[in-house]
């Protein structure tokens, strides 16, 4: 019962901190532009409107399941093919440069969410703590029996958790319990990765 609280908490927390955090950086663009340009605004409030839809509409489902008393299986299961539509849906302010090899339509559902929520809080934390940042390069590929996720920014002096939030601990929590490796810091040249291995069997 306390893994089930463990995956759901993660659950939430990695929705509802990706959609909120969009609509706090678009809020804070359309409060500069409102004045100046008053469609752009316009197009701005609109795009506000849909990450809260979103993030509702995600939260209730995982509410829901815990009021039903369900299984951790039956929480909202994103995976792979869900990542470009991620970055596409407006969400992610900064350009983002996708690359997704081959190999990785027959993933496990388990494997395939983490490598989705390990992408979405990646991304989540760029907006959120990442300073000067002007892309951001998201590499997923099939190695061996493993599936190797990376995600680098080129931002300066960011400011990243220590990794006392829930987001890094739940990301490597993910991983772990799936026995993959995770790390996560600082780029010699600038900016900040996260890197995971998972395991993957090729009869899965």
């Amino acid at each position: 019962r306390m893994r089930e609280r463990e995956q759901l908490a993660r659950e939430l927390h990695d929705t509802v901190a990706h959609h909120v955090s969009a609509i706090v950086i678009q809020a804070q663009a359309g409060r500069t532009i409102v004045m100046d340009d008053p469609q752009r605004a316009a197009e701005v409030f609109a795009d506000i409107e849909a990450a809260a839809v979103r993030s509702l509409t995600e939260m209730r489902t995982v509410v829901s399941i815990l009021r039903d008393n369900d299984g951790p299986e039956l929480a909202p299961t994103p995976g792979v093919s869900d990542i470009a539509r991620l970055i596409d849906n407006g969400t992610v302010a900064t350009p983002v440069d996708l690359r997704i090899g081959e190999g990785l339509v027959d993933l496990d559902s388990a494997t395939d969410i983490a490598v989705y929520r390990l992408v979405q809080e990646s991304l989540t934390n760029v907006q959120r703590h990442a300073n000067g940042v002007t892309r951001v390069d998201v590499r997923i590929s099939r190695e061996d029996d493993g599936v190797q996720v990376n995600v680098s920014d080129d931002g300066t002096n960011a400011r990243h958790p220590s990794g006392s939030g829930y987001g890094l601990r739940g990301m490597a929590e993910r991983v772990e319990l799936l026995g993959g490796t995770f790390s996560a810091g600082p780029r010699p040249d600038g900016g900040w990765t996260v890197k995971a291995r998972l395991p993957q069997n090729d009869s899965a």
